[in-house]
């Protein structure tokens, strides 16, 4: 009808990168604080900690033509050991969770780049609603636990899965696929 709302716009384009500038890197903390602290209630005022000074964040930024917009998802990797990396904080604005494929592509961008610089094993702690996504991009399921009073899984990513990729800082584009 000539009436109806009009649909919210969602940018169809995203790049997945290292956050390398101010603004990424706020935009990630703006959008944890939203997920984590807010929408979830994971964490009272602030989820960050000791890993957030020696963390690399990466970040999905939708583009607008050729123009980077905003930060709609994120993620953060860190080496906690020689050969052993995590990734952790994992959010996707709620707004572009279902047009899918951000979370992927920031899993995708985590282990890779933490690959090629010398990762030999890849963890992280899921949300256990999360942990079917995870193994459907080859991850395992090394323990279940409880964190922050959620269940959560301990997995690890098959790195045979994910081959280094060196440019992170420039990362790669991101289509989503059609929303329902």
């Amino acid at each position: 009808m000539m009436f109806e709302p009009f649909r919210p716009f969602r940018a169809a384009d995203f790049q997945v990168k290292f956050a390398t500038q101010t603004w990424e890197r706020r935009g990630a903390a703006r959008l944890r604080h939203e997920v984590f602290c807010q929408e979830q209630g994971l964490f009272d005022g602030d989820d960050r900690d000791p890993i957030d000074e020696v963390a690399i964040p990466l970040v999905a930024v939708s583009m607008l033509g050729l123009l980077a917009d905003d930060v709609v998802g994120t993620v953060r990797i860190h080496e906690s050991a020689p050969g052993e990396w995590w990734g952790s904080r994992l959010a996707v604005a709620e707004d572009y969770r279902k047009v899918g494929a951000l979370g992927a592509a920031l899993i995708r961008l985590a282990v890779c780049s933490a690959h090629a610089r010398g990762c030999t094993t890849f963890l992280a702690h899921v949300q256990s609603q999360n942990a079917l996504l995870f193994r459907r991009l080859r991850w395992d399921i090394v323990e279940e636990k409880q964190l922050h009073g959620r269940p959560h899984v301990l997995m690890r990513a098959d790195l045979a899965h994910y081959p280094p990729i060196h440019d992170a800082e420039t990362g790669f584009h991101a289509q989503p696929r059609r929303a329902a």
